[in-house]
């Protein structure tokens, strides 16, 4: 961190700084003193341009109504709300990973016992296990956690998986908490990953978390929301009002604006990003010692192996120190992204490729 000779390909947030027009209308908000408290579930106009949006993006012909939606302080407190939400001390919860760690620790904080289902590492990319899957949600599992497109392997969940999933967790009571974060930044050529909430209706128990973070590159504004069955919106509700009362009324309002006049901006960042993936994947390939999957679907990153790396944590380390390269260790995503690096492509081609330059050097030497 402060290191101005490190190139940094660690964070998982894109490189741009939020569009001029949504930080303006923060700030015309903060000087006509708009500093008060406001709704607990959030400003009323956000609200019904979120449902709205996920009516439009999801579910068209059956849209989601404004009791089913509340505004909240990060992507991360939409998450951890619908934790506090529906998970009780030592009751059991499965996670598909390797995974963002901060979604895998939630039920733990909790009390919770998290059992995992590990993706498959292939040259065909990265797959999932649907039996061992459906296996492990078994009767008296209390929720399945899914982030897809997926941080840090940029899988994404089929239509057809969670097809499946839906309709054996509508078997057995099991909740399905879903992280959408990234679900804008998809690579087949329609607007965004396949979605639970494109299957599911109101009586169903899937909570869909989501931020402006991302496809609206607003990382630091932290304000995000979570979408849930319309019965659960009462203590969805309680939740924030004992932990952050509201979000910010300017920061609702700049969020309202990005999404009313965001989607030019979605669509550049997602041409810029599949540029970049595809840049990044052409160069890694060639690359001695580097095993790499086909490129992700999905999300901003590549999750890829080095021939002889053991401990994630302490190669990134002498990369920083040795290469001025700056990685996220695998370990940082559970005991199964182990010997695995991640890479946010987030980034401009000149420094992807000025970055591929420093691995490689550094592998040469350390062969």
């Amino acid at each position: 961190m402060g290191r101005t000779d490190v190139l940094p390909f660690w964070f998982g947030e894109p490189d741009e700084p939020t569009p001029s027009d949504v930080r303006a209308v923060a700030a015309q908000r903060l000087a006509a003193g708009d500093t008060f408290y406001v709704q607990t579930l959030g400003l009323p106009t956000l609200r019904e341009a979120i449902a709205a949006y996920i009516s439009k993006l999801h579910r068209p012909n059956a849209p989601f109504d404004v009791d089913q939606v509340a505004v909240t302080s990060s992507g991360t407190t939409a998450l951890m709300l619908a934790m506090q939400a529906i998970v009780n001390p030592g009751e059991r919860v499965v996670a598909v990973t390797p995974l963002w760690p901060n979604l895998v620790e939630m039920p733990k904080v909790l009390g919770a016992h998290v059992e995992t289902v590990s993706l498959r590492f292939s040259a065909d990319g990265w797959q999932l296990d649907l039996d061992a899957l459906l296996d492990a949600l078994r009767p008296g599992t209390r929720a399945l956690l899914v982030n897809s497109p997926n941080n840090p392997s940029g899988w994404v969940m089929s239509t057809q998986a969670q097809r499946a999933v839906l309709e054996h967790c509508r078997k057995h009571g099991i909740w399905i908490v879903t992280d959408d974060v990234y679900e804008r930044y998809y690579y087949d050529n329609t607007q965004c990953a396949p979605s639970f909430l494109d299957l599911a209706d109101a009586s169903d128990r899937v909570i869909s978390c989501n931020s402006f973070s991302k496809a609206w590159l607003m990382t630091g504004w932290r304000i995000g929301w979570i979408v849930v069955p319309p019965p659960l919106l009462q203590e969805i509700g309680k939740l924030i009002e004992f932990s952050t009362t509201c979000t910010p009324g300017f920061l609702q309002n700049a969020a309202l604006h990005a999404l009313e006049h965001g989607e030019p901006v979605i669509a550049r960042t997602v041409a810029r990003l599949k540029q970049s993936r595809d840049l990044l994947a052409a160069r890694l390939v060639e690359v001695p010692g580097v095993q790499l999957a086909a490129p992700s679907p999905g999300a901003m990153y590549t999750f890829f192996r080095v021939d002889g790396v053991t401990d994630s944590l302490a190669f990134c380390k002498q990369l920083v120190s040795d290469a001025g390269l700056g990685l996220a260790p695998g370990a940082a995503f559970g005991p199964e992204g182990e010997g695995f690096l991640r890479w946010c492509y987030a980034s401009t081609p000149e420094r992807i490729e000025a970055g591929v330059d420093r691995l490689t050097r550094y592998l040469d030497k350390r062969r």
